[in-house]
């Protein structure tokens, strides 16, 4: 009797289906987004044994609120390049961000308007207007104007 997993209802498991279906099943509705730019799977984690071989690699998931994640997203899912990411550390790995550099710290604006207490927003306007990126940050936000500019918890 073949020896199995016993994980083929759990969240690893179908994080690997997902990934396996994006990426090598054509008709799978995100197959261009993924198999079709290029995107490809380890072949270790393919095919009879593959799910097993991803799981000792990327171990369970720490908590619901994670899911599989490529480091380099111009890579595929492969050693080196996947980990369990929850969804705010996977917006902060989109091609979209902004990225700001000061006193050689590099973080995306978001990061940077969540730590200085300052809706990302302002920032961009401040952006827009002319600012420095070091103003538009450090330049502590008004009250009591049209909008409030401080961000609401």
């Amino acid at each position: 009797m073949p020896v199995t997993h016993g994980l083929c209802k759990s969240p690893e498991y179908a994080a690997w289906a997902n990934i396996t279906n994006r990426c090598l099943r054509p008709t799978h509705p995100s197959y261009e987004r993924y198999g079709g730019r290029g995107i490809t799977l380890f072949s270790g984690w393919v095919g009879r044994g593959g799910f097993a071989r991803f799981f000792a690699y990327v171990g369970p998931r720490p908590t619901s609120e994670h899911t599989i994640e490529r480091i380099d997203n111009n890579r595929g899912y492969e050693p080196d390049n996947v980990k369990w990411a929850t969804h705010k550390e996977q917006m902060n790995n989109t091609s979209q961000n902004h990225w700001i550099t000061i006193d050689g710290v590099t973080k995306t604006l978001r990061q940077w308007a969540s730590e200085n207490d300052i809706h990302e927003t302002t920032v961009i306007h401040r952006l827009d207007r002319g600012m420095s990126e070091r103003e538009a940050i450090f330049t502590p936000a008004r009250f009591g104007g049209r909008r409030a500019t401080k961000k609401v918890a």
